[in-house]
């Protein structure tokens, strides 16, 4: 690479970076303003003043665009898990596990329009692409190795990865707002109720 060439790569780079944000910051504003389910790509592209594909070059669908606007909060939520599970390594397998849940549950009642918005990662098959998104993937993971764990000291016929799939599939979107919105429950009785059904504790 020739020297005349550095600028306009270091300029390309900054309008690069410039887009983002600019197509951030109008993201969360309409979503805050319609929430997320009631906002187009093509609106967000629209109003942040860029091409549609320049949008769906960085972000192929809400879920990602979602996914980046709470990025900082999914790392956060996954040091705070970290940090949890080092300092109760040594209690059982089924105590761990609530802690958890505790923690996803305050994340998703803090976050839950950006959830909504990254558990429909495609309007195609929402269901299976919202199960396979980065956040529910590594939260599945944990889920399996504490499942098996359990199994280790408490022989159960239970399939780990099945356990945990129906454990994610109560704390999506539509099962925890039911609870939530239409039977009245709090997050603690949510949580109460989980844990006795899927953990055998309270």
């Amino acid at each position: 690479m020739n020297n005349s060439e550095a600028p306009q790569i270091r300029t390309e780079r900054r309008d690069a970076a410039e887009n983002r944000q600019r197509i951030l910051n109008t993201a969360i504003k309409l979503f805050e303003q319609n929430g997320v389910e009631k906002v187009s790509m093509n609106q967000i592209a629209i109003e942040a003043q860029v091409g549609s594909g320049t949008l769906y070059r960085r972000y192929r669908n809400k879920g990602e665009l979602c996914l980046d606007l709470i990025k900082e909060n999914v790392d956060q939520l996954f040091d705070d898990i970290e940090n949890y599970l080092e300092h109760n390594y040594s209690n059982p397998p089924s105590r761990r596990l609530k802690g958890i849940l505790s923690l996803f549950i305050r994340f998703r009642e803090r976050k839950a329009q950006l959830l909504t918005g990254v558990e429909d990662l495609s309007s195609t098959n929402s269901l299976r692409s919202g199960m396979q998104s980065p956040l529910f993937n590594e939260l599945h993971q944990l889920l399996v190795e504490l499942f098996d764990e359990m199994n280790t000291t408490e022989p159960t016929n239970f399939n780990s990865v099945f356990r945990a799939d129906m454990l994610l599939m109560a704390l999506r979107r539509d099962s925890y707002s039911f609870q939530r919105d239409v039977r009245g429950y709090s997050p603690e009785i949510i949580l109460e109720q989980l844990c006795a059904l899927f953990i055998g504790i309270k």
